[in-house]
């Protein structure tokens, strides 16, 4: 059986990386990229679908695991009554290939070890032929190729699709054996390993000089650092793209089918993940990030997508493969995501508005991104009240989403800012008179008066998290009646157990057309977190904050989704999304807070004036008005 989402951990080489379970196993890895096919695929099927395990004989979780301070590097240790052993796992920073280092320690008394290696290449399907070479073993099948190089001596055993390669050893207190496996195309010269010590140094210092260049100093420093190690670790460096997260298909629900390819890059996350980037130091990342924005984007506006492969490719066709059975045989595995094709008006809105920010932070900016902001403006304008999928991508009808068309507005309200305030060249008038028409016409149509909300769509009867982004991208104030009676209403509706749905499945005859439902959502309660103290409720939103902290796994790491009736995750892991929430929250609640108020419960000194009592909404312009 496969481990609980939570029990896993991950290492990366900042183009692919590997999820390790409690107990020793590797049961997902893709080479050699993040979204290629994965060559240990037991998180989704069984053993039998490829998986590396290495600890010892008797079996069992471990006692204890961590990260050394400030690196990706995971060490993982049993306490046994034969002794202690520890096994420590990482990925060098990727060179000329990729490889994986595994290393077992002796630390005290004398216990038995074994490793247990199934290769499979194409998620499962493929046994490579195996051969004895240069001391290890090396595993080819069409354009893969893997060399394992071993401490000890591995001996092959069953045929065909149950070949397992195994070793049986001892460690002592002192004792190291080490174990690497490196891929490359099967056309290539095998290269010489990586030494196993030598890789393990190298990687700890790059992940402490990276990391100690965090200007964050607040109360919640060691999960910040976590949170931005997590999400260094899903960027494809060559591009700067960061993937949504490391796996696919793991479910919303178990046994259900809502099962989506997370290892792309998507749009959306642009203006989040410059806001953590920025306001945490990381201005090289942040010019990374803009710099595969803006090609991502290039080409004619109408052909923007919501998201792109890391390299910035289009085309993420999606299909299923019937031989996994999925995560706790929740099908079907899905290879990559339909969701690329669908219409998001907010995405425009959200490349803009992540565009200013980069401006704002003092990134450079030149004329040709200007007027590519600019052609992104003249298809907005004409297409700003088109029914779309919205930003969760619903597979049901399109609807006039109320984010969708605040995120318009916010495109709108950035280009008229980098004129006024910023001296850039453009038709400043029209933007501002499309803005206000955008504005108006939310108001009117997306606002319901007697419930005091807004609401998911034009005339939904159900709401939706991305409301709580209306007051922090300025489209209304947080004092508005209408901001502080939308996030009463998002969090008296959606909440379970204090924690936030995206949205209710059942509601306006299953808007997102899809069978089942789905657990909380993590970064719609780290929303919550910022709209409760936009208004000015600043100990609900640090308590709800160090409760999301809790939800982390041991290692730090969040999925998309908890399960508030299992105390599980749910969700493809570790999710970007989730940890941009996390570490946007810390700089935003933590403003003047220092760990001892945190502590001492004590946060009234960052609170901003009371927002106005939510009673009657101000009048909502009429139709003439709007015309």
């Amino acid at each position: 059986m496969t481990s609980r989402i939570e029990d896993y951990g991950i290492v990366g080489d900042l183009q692919t990386a590997a999820l390790i379970g409690r107990d020793g196993t590797v049961d997902w890895m893709c080479l050699p990229q993040f979204d290629s096919p994965a060559c240990f695929a037991a998180l989704l099927g069984s053993e039998e679908h490829g998986s590396w395990r290495l600890g010892p004989e008797s079996g069992g979780e471990c006692t204890s695991r961590g990260y050394r301070d400030g690196t990706l590097v995971l060490e993982t240790e049993w306490d046994l009554p034969e002794g202690r052993v520890r096994v420590i796992d990482l990925m060098p920073p990727r060179g000329d290939q990729a490889d994986l280092v595994r290393i077992v320690e002796g630390i005290s008394g004398s216990v038995p070890m074994t490793t247990e290696l199934r290769l499979r290449f194409d998620y499962g399907n493929v046994v490579p032929w195996v051969t004895q070479e240069r001391g290890g073993l090396r595993a080819v099948a069409g354009p893969d190729s893997v060399h394992i190089d071993a401490g000890v001596t591995l001996t092959s055993e069953g045929v065909a699709d149950d070949a397992v390669h195994r070793a049986h050893f001892t460690v002592g207190p002192g004792d190291r054996v080490p174990f690497v496996l490196t891929y490359h195309a099967s056309h290539l010269p095998i290269k010489p390993p990586v030494g196993a010590v030598a890789a393990l140094r190298e990687t700890e210092e790059f992940w402490r000089s990276w990391i100690a260049k965090s200007t964050y100093d607040g109360p919640w420093a060691d999960a910040v650092h976590r949170s931005l190690i997590t999400l260094k670790a899903l960027t494809y460096a060559p591009t700067g793209a960061i993937a949504a997260a490391a796996t696919t298909s793991l479910p919303e629900e178990i046994g259900g089918s809502r099962n989506w390819d997370y290892r792309f890059c998507w749009l959306r996350d642009a203006a989040f993940t410059l806001q953590a980037l920025v306001g945490t130091g990381f201005i090289d990342e942040a010019r990374a990030w803009r710099a595969w924005l803006l090609r991502a984007v290039a080409g004619d506006p109408a052909d923007l997508q919501i998201m792109y492969g890391l390299d910035g490719r289009r085309r993420l066709p999606e299909y299923t493969i019937d031989w996994l059975p999925g995560y706790e045989d929740s099908g079907p595995v899905r290879i990559g995501n339909g969701a690329a094709g669908q219409l998001q008006i907010d995405v425009w809105g959200e490349t803009l508005d992540a565009l200013h920010l980069a401006r704002e932070a003092g990134l450079e900016t030149d004329q040709e991104a200007w007027n590519l902001q600019k052609a992104l403006l003249e298809y907005l304008e004409e297409h700003w009240d088109d029914l779309d999928n919205g930003l969760w991508e619903v597979r049901g009808p399109r609807r006039a989403f109320v984010h969708s068309r605040v995120m318009a507005w916010a495109g709108f309200d950035r280009a008229v800012r980098a004129v006024e305030e910023g001296g850039l060249d453009g038709p400043v008038e029209r933007w501002r008179a499309v803005r206000d028409r955008i504005h108006a016409d939310v108001c009117m149509h997306g606002f319901d008066t007697e419930r005091n909300t807004f609401t998911q769509f034009y005339g939904s009867e159900g709401l939706d998290a991305a409301l709580l982004l209306i007051g922090q991208v300025g489209f209304l104030p947080w004092d508005d009646p209408r901001v502080v009676g939308t996030v009463d209403a998002v969090q008296r509706e959606l909440s379970q157990d204090g924690l936030l749905l995206r949205y209710h499945t059942h509601a306006d005859d299953r808007v997102d057309g899809l069978p089942g439902e789905e657990a909380t959502f993590l970064v719609c309660s780290f929303w919550l977190v910022d709209a409760l103290h936009g208004i000015g409720r600043i100990d609900e939103a640090v308590a709800l904050f160090e409760r999301l902290l809790s939800l982390r796994n041991d290692l730090g790491l969040l999925s998309e989704e908890y399960d508030v009736r299992t105390g599980r995750h749910l969700g493809n892991t570790p999710q970007a999304f989730s940890h941009l929430g996390l570490v946007n929250s810390a700089l935003r609640i933590g403003r003047g807070v220092t760990a001892r108020d945190v502590e001492s419960g004590v946060t009234e000194r960052v609170a901003v004036p009371a927002a106005a009592p939510a009673s009657a909404p101000p009048a909502v312009p009429s139709p003439e008005e709007i015309a």
